[in-house]
């Protein structure tokens, strides 16, 4: 296992056999979300994303909790923009809109960019920040121990991270706003049944579950097809209609058709052995054929 990703001081980054492990490593606040704690996501999903020998990346938390929420140290000044120790926190994460990027939304938005598929492994209490940053996750998986929470009109807040774009496209408006308006903490059983998560595992069985998702994406598929796979099916959450999608496709299969994945592909089933997919990401990412999703505003400043 590779461990010579940068100095994390609250998470942890590994990679082992083409699969990145990103873990959440505040075990003691049950890893309450910081500043710090998201400049190093977003660092380590950078690293992941230019790393062609990583095919998957598994997120999850250390210790009993996947992630509590925000750290609330500041007390009632926690989310004040104009408290001087918040504003010294988060210099540099850039404006949107004329005011500073919320915190959490430039974790789930760098999420949302990488050509990596993710895999969210989720132990015990994951609530506020700690269920909405799992919201660009391809895959969610859940713990018997898991609680999920969208606090945030508890905390006289709305729900951040983009996942007021999110959340309703995976679960539905009725069942989002129903937990949204709510604020309260619901098991990994009603995760399952509003489908935030596709499946739910006995705890000790959910890394191992989760790795063995990534080790079929790892050891079977094309990383070219995948990166654009993932490109493309978030990218028509939006399309106005299928056309648009049928645009994509069409260029894309036009494309990837004349490259060396499909020969390897189509060679190796014929052949009946396992493929050697030659192409990376890096080199024969076919970029024209859905532009880098999703595209930041022009109003977005860093």
């Amino acid at each position: 296992m590779s461990t010579d990703a940068p100095a994390f001081t609250q998470i942890s980054y590994d990679v082992d056999d083409r699969v990145a492990t990103i873990t959440l490593d505040r075990p003691d606040r049950l890893n309450a979300f910081t500043p710090t704690m998201a400049r190093e996501l977003i660092a380590a999903y950078d690293r992941a994303d230019a790393d062609d020998a990583v095919r998957a990346i598994v997120l999850t938390g250390r210790g009993r909790g996947f992630c509590a929420g925000a750290d609330l140290g500041r007390g009632g000044a926690s989310f004040d923009p104009t408290d001087p120790q918040r504003a010294a926190d988060r210099a540099g994460v850039g404006t949107i809109g004329g005011v500073v990027r919320d915190g959490g939304g430039t974790v789930t938005m760098r999420m949302a960019a990488l050509r990596t598929p993710v895999i969210a492994a989720v132990n015990g209490p994951a609530v506020g920040i700690g269920a909405t940053m799992t919201l660009p996750a391809d895959i969610r998986l859940a713990g018997a121990s898991a609680r999920f929470g969208f606090v945030f009109a508890r905390r006289g807040l709305v729900p951040e991270a983009a996942s007021s774009w999110f959340l309703p496209r995976i679960v539905g408006v009725s069942r989002a706003m129903e937990w949204a308006a709510t604020g309260r903490v619901f098991d990994a059983a009603e995760a399952l049944d509003g489908r935030l998560v596709s499946r739910v595992l006995p705890d000790d069985e959910l890394l191992g579950a989760a790795y063995a998702i990534a080790r079929e994406i790892a050891d079977n598929t094309s990383a070219v097809s995948v990166a654009l796979t993932r490109q493309l099916l978030w990218g028509m959450l939006g399309a106005p209609s299928p056309w648009d999608a049928h645009r994509a496709d069409s260029a894309a299969i036009a494309h990837l058709g004349q490259g060396r994945d499909v020969a390897e592909g189509v060679t190796s089933f014929l052949e009946k052995r396992p493929p050697a997919f030659p192409d990376t990401v890096s080199d024969d990412y076919p970029g024209h054929v859905l532009p880098h999703w999703p595209a930041p505003p022009a109003d977005l400043t860093d």
